[in-house]
This record gives C-alpha cells, sequence and structure tokens, in this order.
C-alpha cells in the first residue's frame, strides 16, 4: 500500500510518499480501502514532534478517513465486506489502506461521497465528547467558540445551534466572520480588532457565558475565566497560544463554580471512543442525513501532496476542514 511517511519531525517538507504492507484486521477490526483521508491539527503537531503517539496506537499519521470495508476480522463488528464507512483511526489514515476498531465506524450518512465523509469523524467525534458529554451544553445556553473558522469551530457552531443552545465564535478575518455568520453563529468576534471578553460580557449584561470551548490555552485562560458565567465550564482542546499560565486569581473559580476540564480524543480508550460513535450515530447522523448540518470542506489534495495540505493547515488560512483525496475502492 501507498502510505504518507516521515522519518524525522520537521515541518511540512518531511513528508514524502512511501509503501508498505497493507495490514491484517484483528478481531473486532475493520481494514479498509481508504479513498479519502482528513487532515487535522494534531497531524501536525505529531509531525514536528509536539504530539507524542499513545502506546501501541499506530505510529504514521492520519486520524479519519473514509472508504470501503475490504475485510473484518471477525463476524460480530456489525458491518460486512463493501460496505462504505468513515472512522475515526488510532493513527495511519494517511494511507490507501488502515486497519480501524469497528466500533469507531460509522456509516457514510445518506447523500454524502467519500471527501464529506471523511471530514466528518475528528471534529464531530472530538466537538460531541468535549462540548455535550464533558461540558452538559444544553438548550438556552450560550457558548463562546474560540477559532471559528476551524474545523472544530465550524462543527461546533452547527451542532450547538441545532440543540439549541446560542453559539458565539471567534475568528480572525472577515472571511471566516462571513462563514461563521452562515453557520448559524449569532455573534461573531473578530480577535484583531476586538477583546472578546469585552464584547460578550457587554452582550449578555455582564452575566458571560455558560460555555467556552477553547483551542487557544495559555494566554487566553484568565479572560476565558472572567468571560464565564456561574457554573460555567471551561473546556480546553488545544494549545495554539501557549501551555503554561504565570499566573492567575483562583478566587474566581471559587466565587463563579467554575469547571475547567481539557481532554485529547487519541489516548481516550476503544471503549470510551465506541461509547461517543454510538451517541453520534443515534443523535447527530440524523441531523447530517437530513441536511441541517454538513462538514464546511476548505480545500482537497491528492495523497501525494500532503506536503501542500500540512502547509495550508498551518497558515490558518483555511475556514472548516483540509481532506486528502486518496482513491477509490
Amino acid at each position: 500500500m501507498n502510505h504518507i511517511a516521515f522519518s524525522a519531525p520537521g515541518g511540512p517538507e518531511v513528508l514524502h510518499l512511501a509503501t508498505a504492507r497493507v495490514p491484517e484486521p484483528n478481531h473486532g477490526e475493520l481494514l479498509i480501502h481508504v479513498e479519502a483521508a482528513g487532515v487535522n491539527r494534531p497531524d501536525v503537531l505529531q509531525r514536528s514532534g509536539h504530539y507524542p503517539v499513545p502506546p501501541g496506537a499506530n505510529q504514521h499519521l492520519g486520524l479519519e478517513v473514509a472508504g470501503e470495508v475490504l475485510a473484518v476480522g471477525s463476524a460480530d463488528t456489525g458491518f460486512k465486506v463493501g460496505d462504505k464507512v468513515c472512522a475515526l483511526t488510532n493513527g495511519g489514515g494517511y494511507a490507501t489502506h488502515v486497519t480501524v476498531p469497528a466500533t469507531q465506524a460509522l456509516p457514510w450518512p445518506k447523500g454524502y461521497d467519500a471527501i464529506k465523509a471523511a471530514a466528518l469523524p475528528e471534529t464531530f467525534f472530538t466537538v460531541w465528547a468535549n462540548l455535550f458529554q464533558m461540558g452538559h451544553l444544553k438548550a438556552g445556553e450560550t457558548v463562546l467558540l474560540h477559532g471559528g473558522g476551524s474545523g472544530i469551530g465550524t462543527t461546533a457552531t452547527q451542532l450547538a445551534r441545532e440543540f439549541g443552545a446560542h453559539p458565539f465564535v471567534t475568528v480572525g478575518s472577515e472571511s471566516k466572520r462571513e462563514a461563521c455568520l452562515k453557520l448559524g453563529a449569532e455573534l461573531v468576534i473578530n480577535h484583531r480588532e476586538q477583546d472578546f471578553q469585552k464584547v460578550i460580557l457587554e452582550h449578555t449584561q455582564g452575566r458571560g457565558v455558560d460555555v467556552i470551548l477553547d483551542i487557544i490555552g495559555a494566554v487566553y485562560f484568565s479572560r476565558n475565566l472572567a468571560t464565564l458565567a456561574k457554573d460555567g465550564r471551561l473546556l480546553l482542546l488545544a494549545f495554539l497560544g501557549g501551555t503554561t499560565v504565570k499566573e492567575f486569581n483562583l478566587a474566581q473559580i471559587m466565587a463563579k463554580r467554575l469547571s475547567v476540564t481539557g481532554s485529547a480524543m487519541r489516548p481516550r480508550t476503544t471503549k470510551e471512543k465506541a461509547g461517543i460513535a454510538a451517541e453520534l450515530k443515534a443523535k447527530v447522523w440524523p441531523v447530517l442525513e437530513a441536511g441541517r448540518c454538513a462538514p464546511l470542506v476548505h480545500a482537497v489534495f491528492p495523497l501525494a501532496k500532503a506536503v501542500d495540505a500540512h502547509r495550508l493547515m498551518e497558515s490558518s488560512d483555511h475556514i472548516g476542514k483540509i481532506v486528502l483525496q486518496v482513491g477509490a475502492a
């Protein structure tokens, strides 16, 4: 099979096309002929040497795929040869073939092709787990989404809107502002021109928001706490603005009964990921099939051009998802 490899951490230029043996599925796994693979920020971090691969996981890049089932490692997976699936992988998605736990696979939503299906797993698993399972976002609540134009941001905006919450987002450009408004954001703040804390507090008459989903980290931490309402929840997903907060006032956490959580998808157990997949199939897949939400695909590159896909991801000029087209089964 063909796959994207790199021999040492570095910039996008270290990526290259390589060959390897097609893997065989173990018990409970599927072998997928990959037609498309999503590109995500953790891929960039792994390539640059800043995201260690969990023990036992596939060491190669690629956390989500869509394609056709070629083989089944056991008869009780719920899938059969020939099924079209998208899946959250444990690595190795930048390839023509990959094995995945069957419990991390879902059927393509009706009307979807490989490109759209490949843009689903990583962001939808992540947003659902953090915003709804850990963050307990409910209808009528307000949520601030940092990085509104990212794959996470565009997904979270749509799901928050669809399930009755009020999404506010931060962005860094006019094009991203317009895109987020079209997706249902009720308030869009250009962080290059406005102080999100001041805007949010003015917009909510000093109350703040119930939930914040943050990919920035340290440089936003104190302002995030100040922007939360009583019983607010801060959900940390990434640290584009650093991991270390030099000092902040712990008293505001106690005074407002705030909760601060953080999580990454890749270290979660197969059982945990299976639970997220089951909820997505029951609650989100009907929404996708009804056309009320959909992944926003910004650009598609052939597998051999993964270098260009990573350069675009690092530029942050994209809106929504970046996908690699691998081939038809």
